[in-house]
């Protein structure tokens, strides 16, 4: 009989062991699964206000959506990784690579020399032009006619840095704002006589409101790239997917999709 009560002990014993053991090894892997997920996952910092490039289109939902989307998630998916974006104002996107608030920057940023001193940039995947935008019956034609008159462009834009040079040269006072809806309507309200915007970005302003203007003025300095953190290994491994997605038209169908391009 103690035999058989030992027996039993030690059965009970050697299955409780084994279930200790199961359950370290399901949680260890638990936790291995967990981080290597994370390790899997790329911020994208973006500002939504840009349309067709990253934007909000409330009658369809709340995500942002566009052009710099589509890119970001067909190269993030072809190098493995799962995407997670982050809407800021453009003025301090630069600032998110730097304090590590995120992986990467797509948010039709021009790859401008002074740019490169902070971050460092993927190949270039699109090329845009300068337009001013005013009232209709402001009389603005060119860019001599904006003598006088306030300007206004989006904080830590391209556009803003050709309102800078713009006013030292043509004798205008210029103004930021953190999103281009702030420009339009400042425009409306006659607190701003116009605004220099990306072109494919005024032209959906100019075709939904009635009241507004534009003429193309020159092409923007430099072309639109994705920024990186100085250094970053995924630099490289972005360009790699780039090149081959400029090769093989799949770049040039996405840019088709949002608009026509030329």
């Amino acid at each position: 009989m103690k035999k058989i009560i030992s027996m039993l002990l030690m059965s009970v014993l050697i299955i409780g062991i084994l279930a200790a053991c199961g359950d370290a090894g399901n949680q260890s892997a638990g936790e291995g699964d967990n981080k290597d997920s994370d390790a899997k996952v790329l911020k994208m910092a973006t500002s939504g206000d840009y349309a067709p490039f990253e934007y909000i289109d409330t009658a369809k939902g709340e995500e942002i959506i566009g052009l710099d989307i589509d890119i970001a998630k067909a190269i993030t998916e072809k190098l493995g990784y799962e995407l997670e974006i982050q809407d800021m104002d453009f003025g301090g996107l630069i600032s998110a690579l730097q304090n590590g608030q995120a992986d990467f920057v797509m948010a039709a940023m021009s790859a401008t020399d002074e740019r490169r001193k902070s971050v460092d940039f993927s190949d270039t995947y699109y090329t845009s032009k300068h337009v001013i935008v005013s009232k209709k019956d402001s009389g603005i034609k060119s860019v001599e006619d904006l003598k006088g008159k306030k300007v206004g462009a989006q904080l830590g834009s391209i556009q803003e840095e050709k309102a800078k040079e713009l006013a030292e040269t043509t004798g205008f006072t210029y103004e930021s704002r953190n999103r281009i809806p702030e420009l339009i309507q400042e425009i409306l309200a006659g607190r701003l006589d116009a605004a220099i915007i990306e072109d494919t970005v005024a032209k959906g302003y100019l075709e939904e409101t009635k009241d507004v203007a534009g003429i193309t003025i020159e092409d923007a300095d430099g072309g639109y790239a994705i920024a990186f953190p100085k250094d970053s290994k995924l630099t490289e491994e972005f360009n790699a997917e780039l090149k081959k997605m400029i090769e093989n038209g799949e770049i040039e169908q996405i840019i088709k999709k949002w608009f026509d391009a030329e």
